[in-house]
């Protein structure tokens, strides 16, 4: 059975409410948390570019991404875990953060993709993966549904919004 039904999770997901592009994050990442993150879209087999600026470049190890000189052009890492889902991945040292397109993730096969990532992401690291609006400010993000490592799955938080 799929952790969340699209009944119970439609108006919720609703991108006027949420926004069309929310967060996702994994907050206190390590560099080496976002090494294997990069490690497990690699073992997953999910497509994937990496981008520094406007050029398309191989995927350094984590540490290359994360300490680079502050005037060095932003990074981006496009990651496809099926062919018409795309997820865009900020890498910066302290927490992992990528948008999810929810209007690529509409019916209950998008819910069950996005659960899936989120499921692998939090269970290579062992930490919450959590998903809120677009709209929330990074101080006062109030998650609306995430992975929750003690019970190995994703849950509704939308009680605290």
């Amino acid at each position: 059975m799929p952790d969340l039904q699209w009944d119970d999770v439609e108006e919720l997901l609703d991108t006027n409410r949420i926004g069309s592009l929310p967060d996702v994050y994994v907050q206190e990442a390590s560099v080496e948390d976002w090494q294997a993150v990069f490690d497990l879209i690699r073992a997953q087999g999910w497509a994937w570019e990496y981008y520094e600026g406007d050029r398309k470049r191989e995927l350094p190890a984590a540490v290359d991404v994360l300490f680079r000189p502050d005037d060095a052009e932003c990074v981006t890492l496009r990651v496809w875990p099926v062919s018409n889902v795309q997820m865009i991945f900020r890498p910066w040292l302290g927490e992992i953060d990528f948008d999810v397109n929810l209007r690529q993730l509409q019916g209950q096969a998008g819910v069950d993709i996005l659960c899936d990532v989120l499921c692998a992401i939090g269970r290579r690291l062992g930490k919450p993966v959590l998903m809120c609006s677009e709209f929330d400010s990074f101080d006062s993000r109030s998650p609306v549904l995430g992975f929750d490592p003690a019970a190995d799955r994703v849950v509704l938080m939308a009680d605290r919004i």
